[in-house]
């Protein structure tokens, strides 16, 4: 399967990714931070979305180096995506 869309809710140790393949088959991972440079470095190059901040920015320079194609989405596009009470 090669993802061609990875999002990542960006926290302090603990990731969370949805990735999304061509076929719109989607799959969900938890990731611990020393595990997240690792995992994106094995994908083939695409493109991850995540909510710009200061860590995001950080994170994105370094996936883009890898090859991927980063998105950075404000605040208020990302508000529309959350279910929970947060």
């Amino acid at each position: 399967m090669h993802a061609t869309t990875i999002a990542i809710d960006i926290a302090k140790s603990v990731f969370q990714l949805h990735s999304v393949d061509a076929d719109g088959v989607i799959q969900r991972r938890k990731l611990g931070r020393a595990k997240l440079m690792e995992f994106v470095a094995r994908r083939a190059p695409s493109r991850i979305v995540m909510e710009a901040c200061g860590g995001a920015h950080h994170l994105g320079r370094e996936f883009t180096a890898l090859g991927h194609q980063v998105e950075l989405l404000p605040a208020g596009q990302v508000r529309a995506f959350v279910r929970g009470n947060k």
